[in-house]
């Protein structure tokens, strides 16, 4: 019994006096400012270039014009329009409604159409 309790007390003075060593050899907070301090000031990374000057060079009344001009000539997209698509015209459906309804009917009559359920199988994944 005297053993197992000799041997619990040196353990718990050898983990004790391990981390009163560490900290007696740390560098004190005085020392790491000055260190920092006295370091290069260069940015993290790989040699990272600096951001590029992202400021206008027009006022906020010149801006305004501008867009002002722009909707007067209709070269700004209305809400919702496609921006990507500016220059591509869609065409326009040579037929009626009505008509693409009566060529699909007389279509599914003459059993030109896919039914229900047969067409193409689906991807498998």
């Amino acid at each position: 019994m005297k053993n197992a309790l000799t041997i619990v007390a040196a353990a718990a003075v050898a983990i004790f006096a391990q981390g009163a060593y560490a900290q007696a050899s740390a560098p004190t907070r005085a020392e790491v400012k000055a260190e920092t301090k006295a370091a290069p000031k260069a940015p993290a990374g790989e040699n990272v270039p600096a951001a590029p000057d992202t400021k206008s060079n027009t006022t906020r009344m010149d801006r305004k014009a501008a867009t002002k001009e722009a909707v007067k000539e209709g070269d700004v997209p209305k809400a919702g329009e496609n921006v990507s698509d500016k220059g591509a015209k869609t065409s326009k459906s040579m037929k009626t409604r009505a008509e693409r309804k009566a060529e699909t009917k007389a279509a599914v009559k003459a059993g030109e159409t896919t039914p229900a359920g047969e067409g193409q199988a689906a991807p498998k994944k």
